[in-house]
């Protein structure tokens, strides 16, 4: 079979391809990626390219720098309005995470704020911070709502996120987390509340096509795993797919539950035990590892990152950006921090924001590594060796950002 001509030959690099079928990073040293209308046609030794594809369009030669899949953002509150720079200052004299959330702030404060905004400034008051994302290579990012709290303002956040996509070449995967607090008009019943989600607000949000997958916060204080467990199951019995904020604060089994659901992910962690480590192991859900909300609110346990790797569970590394716990828009930050905070190892880190990371929202078998096949997402770097990505503080050596060949 002829194999189409390239658009771009990118030649004379060295790939850190993450693919699966290859040891640690997929190292290929004297590589070439070809692309063809925006889907990678070639990835491998130089030499071993077909002589087909040297013919490319146009041909940009690395000068041996190094190449890995653009990077994927698979946790974050992107889309809100407002900050929350008085609950840093009330945290720094002593305030804990829980006590700000039952005074009213938290993430009631930033639903204020959120209703309060439109459509049109939910976007440019998120613009800069997907930007940030963007300059330091990230093609893919997942964006959560959860700062509305009632349909018409969920929808709103939803559909804002996904207009990003429409302002700025990137992917953007959605997800609906409408059970992320308890709304002050909720009265303080939230199994009322959770009704409501399950069976009104998810089903509207589905049919207008709004989310990619839907989430929750399972927490004391926030939800119980059972009110979790209606969620899921109206999720479920919609086709949506689930991921859990879990055992953050507490071991409530949070872990487990996602895991009994199938849940693509489950993320935050620092209580989660050995049965619930395996129960991911299990279930192939993903562990999302997030540093930046550990360092944050000044959090004493870290997550049990030897029972993820003991059982085998793949870690995904986010930087859960959003205006209370972790307001970062640094994955190359995030991922310093999960190696000197949690000692993940450099390769735990960059698979954790490439391949693992596609795996937490899904379309694994479309990104997150640089396989033929798979859309050509890339980011060229400034290097001498990968793990200088990890190891940096404050210094973006981006080269180049690629996203469906461009």
């Amino acid at each position: 079979m002829t194999m189409p001509r390239p658009d771009r030959l990118w030649r004379n690099a060295r790939l850190a391809t993450m693919a699966p079928g290859l040891p640690g990073l997929g190292i290929v040293e004297a590589g070439a990626v070809a692309s063809s209308g925006g889907r990678i046609v070639y990835a491998g030794a130089e030499a071993d390219m077909p002589a087909g594809l040297r013919d490319a369009a146009e041909t940009v030669d690395c000068a041996g720098r190094w190449i890995t899949p653009g990077l994927i953002d698979c946790h974050t509150h992107l889309v809100h309005a407002g900050d929350r720079a008085h609950e840093f200052e009330l945290r720094l004299q002593g305030a804990s995470y829980e006590e700000i959330a039952r005074a009213g702030g938290g993430i009631v404060s930033s639903v204020k704020a959120t209703r309060a905004a439109s459509e049109a400034d939910l976007v440019a008051a998120t613009l800069p911070r997907l930007d940030a994302l963007i300059a330091e290579g990230v093609t893919t990012v997942e964006v959560k709502s959860g700062y509305g709290l009632d349909l018409d303002n969920e929808a709103k956040q939803l559909r804002a996120a996904r207009r990003l996509a429409a302002v700025r070449d990137i992917g953007v995967a959605t997800t609906f987390l409408g059970a992320h607090a308890l709304p002050v008009e909720a009265g303080g019943d939230k199994d009322a509340y959770i009704a409501k989600v399950a069976a009104e607000m998810l089903p509207a949000i589905a049919a207008d096509g709004l989310a990619d997958a839907v989430d929750g916060f399972c927490e004391g204080i926030a939800f119980s795993p059972e009110q979790m467990a209606r969620v899921f199951e109206a999720a479920t019995a919609l086709g949506l797919p689930v991921k859990l904020h879990a055992d953050q604060l507490s071991n409530l089994h949070g872990a487990a539950l996602a895991a009994r659901f199938g849940a693509l992910s489950a993320d935050h962690l620092e209580y989660t035990d050995a049965e619930g480590a395996a129960a991911m192991a299990a279930a192939g859900t993903v562990a999302v590892i997030l540093p930046g909300a550990f360092y944050f609110i000044r959090e004493t346990k870290a997550p049990p990152i030897d029972l993820f790797r003991a059982a085998g569970v793949p870690m995904a590394v986010a930087t859960d950006c959003n205006p209370g716990t972790s307001p970062m828009t640094s994955l190359l930050l995030t991922m310093n921090m999960a190696a000197t905070l949690f000692r993940m190892t450099v390769e735990e880190c960059l698979l954790g924001i490439t391949r693992h990371a596609a795996q937490a929202l899904g379309p694994a078998a479309e990104t997150g590594t640089i396989e033929a096949g798979k859309w050509c997402d890339l980011a060229i770097w400034d290097i001498e060796r990968p793990a200088e990505l990890v190891y940096r503080l404050g210094f973006n050596p981006l080269h180049a950002r690629i996203r469906r060949g461009r």
